[in-house]
């Protein structure tokens, strides 16, 4: 059986970035139910949590799986959840895109503190703000939905 340890740390936000998920409560409902469902999926979700606008996921992808199936099965599965039990007022809809950036073993700590640390950081800095940063400083690149 071969050992694979690959983790992704996934972003992504709800549509237009509109604050859909916008009390601490609802935000946990959501973040429990994408955990629930990664696990139903064998998904392995190390981290989740974020901000009124938008979600990280730390993951530790299997062989089988993908970048793009992983976000189909969590962002596509959590919209319908979230509109099925009416948790928001509108129609909810996460953004197309999102970014998929690899984590090397060494910095698992690092990126589960920044994950568990949203509703602080956003405190100081937009969800704008802070994608403008990484695509500026760093150079990531955002991956669409197909």
């Amino acid at each position: 059986m071969p050992f694979i340890k690959v983790y992704i740390h996934f972003v992504w936000s709800t549509k237009n970035r509109f604050p859909y998920l916008n009390s601490k409560e609802l935000r946990l409902k959501v973040w429990n139910h994408i955990r629930e469902n990664a696990e139903v999926k064998g998904i392995f979700l190390d981290f989740v949590n974020g901000y009124a606008d938008h979600c990280h996921c730390l993951v530790s992808m299997t062989k089988n799986q993908t970048i793009e199936k992983i976000m189909q099965l969590i962002k596509g599965e959590s919209s319908y959840w979230i509109n099925k039990n009416q948790l928001t007022t509108e129609k909810f809809e996460w953004q197309d895109e999102y970014f998929a950036v690899s984590v090397s073993e060494s910095q698992i700590g690092r990126v589960r503190r920044y994950i568990q640390n949203q509703e602080e950081h956003h405190r100081k800095k937009t969800f704008n703000e802070e994608c403008d940063e990484l695509i500026i400083k760093h150079g990531f690149q955002l991956f669409k939905d197909v």
